[in-house]
C-alpha cells in the first residue's frame, strides 16, 4: 500500500511537471471547437491551431486546414477563447467567513499562506483564469513575488502572475486596528507619508519585483469610520512619477469620489471598487483614458457573510448603489476591466465577478472582452495575451455552450491551455 501510494505522488508531480513545463516548439495541436470568442467576436466553424506555445492560425476551419502531425482536438459543442483574466486578485487570502482579515494578517504564519496560496494558483487555473493581477499580499510581506517565480519556474501550477507586492498606504489609515495604541501592530500594507515617504517605498517596492505600484487613496479612517481621501495630488503624483520612470503603472484603491478624483489627475492607470463615483468624476476618468475594477463580487459576497440571503432578502442599499454607479461609469464611456478582489471569496470562483457584471448591465460579450482583449490591454499585455490571433501565447480555454449568449457558460470548463500546454482536459 504505502508503495502504491509512493507511486501515485510520483505520478502526480509528474503530470503537474508535464503540465507546466514549456511546450516544445515542434508540437502542434489543432482545436475544433463549435465557435471561437477571439476577445472581440465570436465565430461560427473555426479552429485553432498551436504550435508550440504561441497561436499559429486562427479562422474558418477550412482554411487553417490539418497540417501533417497536428494532434487534433475535438471539441463539439465548445466555445474556445483567451485564457481568462482577472486584474483583481488576492492569493494569500482566503474567504473572510472562514477567517477574519485581522486574523490573516495577524495569526497566521508567512509559511500557511504561501502554501494555501499554491492551492489558490492551482484552483484558479483550472477556472480557465490563466493570468492574475495580484494587488497586494496583505501582511503577507513580498511573498507574491516568489509565487510568481514558482509559476514562471514550473514549479507550482498557476496562472502567469503580475504583483504589485505590499501596497501602500498613509500612516494611520489602514489597519488591523482596534489595539491599544501603545502597540505597533503589523499592517496589511507599507505606511509612507510625504513626498520624500511615498517616492522611498514605491522605489522600494519596485526593487523587491512590484510589477504594478498599489497605492490606497482612501480608506475607512474618517471620525466615524467613513471612507476618506488618504494622500494629497502631490503625493499621489509623486508615486505615479516615480513609479512611471521605472517602466510601471499605478493602480489605485479609491471607493469615494475625491479619492477617485485626485487619483485620476495624479494619472493612476486604474481605479479599483470606484463604490462613490460621481458623474463627474467618471467622465474626468474616461477622458484620462483610466479604466475602473468595479469589484462587485466582493462587496457582494460580503453582505452575504453578513446575513444577506441573496435571492431571498431585498437588495441592500449598498447593492443598489453599486449597481447605479457601475451604470454611470459605462454611461461616461469608461473602461471596465474584470476584476473581482478573489480572495474576500473563493478561489477558482473567479466567474462570479462576469456573472454579476451581466447582472448589473454589462452584456455577456462585453463582459468577456472585459475579461480577456481589454483586461490584456489594461495591463499592457495585448502583445502576448487576451486574444485568439497569431503569434500570441496559446493561452486559451474552451467551455460548454455559448458564454456570448450565457455567461454562467464559463464556468463549464472542458480544456485550459496555458502557454500551449495542456492544464485540464475532460
Amino acid at each position: 500500500m504505502r508503495l502504491r501510494l509512493v507511486a501515485a505522488s510520483l505520478i502526480c508531480v509528474a503530470s503537474t511537471a508535464a503540465a507546466q513545463a514549456p511546450a516544445s516548439t515542434d508540437t502542434l495541436l489543432l482545436l475544433r471547437p463549435a465557435r471561437v470568442f477571439d476577445g472581440m467576436e465570436v465565430h461560427d466553424g473555426w479552429a485553432v491551431l498551436v504550435r508550440g506555445e504561441k497561436i499559429a492560425a486562427a479562422g474558418p476551419a477550412s482554411q487553417v486546414g490539418s497540417p501533417a502531425g497536428a494532434r487534433v482536438i475535438d471539441l463539439p459543442g465548445t466555445t474556445l477563447m483567451p485564457g481568462l483574466i482577472d486584474a483583481h486578485s488576492h492569493i494569500l487570502l482566503h474567504p473572510y467567513n472562514e477567517t477574519s482579515w485581522n486574523d490573516q494578517v495577524l495569526h497566521e504564519p508567512l509559511a500557511l499562506r504561501v502554501a494555501r496560496a499554491t492551492n489558490h494558483l492551482r484552483a484558479t487555473l483550472d477556472a480557465g483564469f490563466t493570468t492574475l493581477r495580484d494587488l497586494g499580499t496583505e501582511g503577507a510581506a513580498d511573498a507574491d513575488v516568489g509565487l510568481k517565480q514558482a509559476v514562471n519556474q514550473g514549479i507550482i501550477p498557476g496562472p502567469r502572475l503580475v504583483v504589485v507586492t505590499r501596497a501602500i498606504v498613509a500612516t494611520g489609515s489602514y489597519g488591523p486596528r482596534g489595539f491599544d495604541p501603545r502597540w505597533d501592530v503589523p499592517q496589511g500594507a507599507q505606511e509612507a507619508d510625504g513626498i520624500e515617504g511615498v517616492t522611498h517605498v514605491t522605489r522600494e517596492q519596485i526593487g523587491k519585483g512590484a510589477d504594478w505600484v498599489k497605492v490606497y487613496a482612501d480608506y475607512r479612517w474618517g471620525p466615524n469610520g467613513e471612507t476618506r481621501p488618504t494622500f494629497s495630488v502631490e503625493e499621489l503624483t509623486a508615486i505615479v512619477e516615480t513609479a512611471r520612470s521605472s517602466g510601471r503603472p499605478v493602480v489605485t484603491h479609491a471607493s469615494s469620489a475625491e479619492g477617485m478624483r485626485r487619483a485620476a489627475m495624479a494619472g493612476v492607470e486604474t481605479i479599483e471598487h470606484g463604490d462613490d463615483g460621481t458623474p463627474e468624476v467618471f467622465r474626468l476618468m474616461a477622458q484620462k483614458k483610466i479604466a475602473l475594477c468595479p469589484t462587485v463580487a466582493a462587496g457582494d459576497a460580503i453582505l452575504q457573510y453578513r446575513g444577506w440571503r441573496k435571492g431571498v432578502d431585498p437588495e441592500p442599499q449598498s447593492i443598489r448603489d453599486k449597481r447605479a454607479s457601475v451604470k454611470a461609469a459605462i454611461a461616461a464611456g469608461v473602461t471596465i476591466c474584470n476584476g473581482s478582489d478573489v480572495g474576500v471569496f473563493t478561489h477558482g470562483d473567479n466567474a462570479r465577478e462576469l456573472e454579476i457584471l451581466v447582472d448589473y448591465g454589462l452584456t455577456p460579450v462585453q463582459a468577456l472582452r472585459a475579461a480577456t482583449s481589454t483586461d490584456a490591454r489594461v495591463l499592457h499585455m495585448e502583445d502576448r495575451i487576451g486574444s485568439v490571433a497569431p503569434g500570441l501565447l496559446a493561452d486559451l480555454v474552451a467551455v460548454d455552450g455559448d458564454p456570448t449568449r450565457e455567461i454562467g457558460a464559463i464556468r463549464r470548463v472542458r480544456l485550459v491551455m496555458k502557454g500551449g500546454r495542456i492544464w485540464r482536459q475532460r
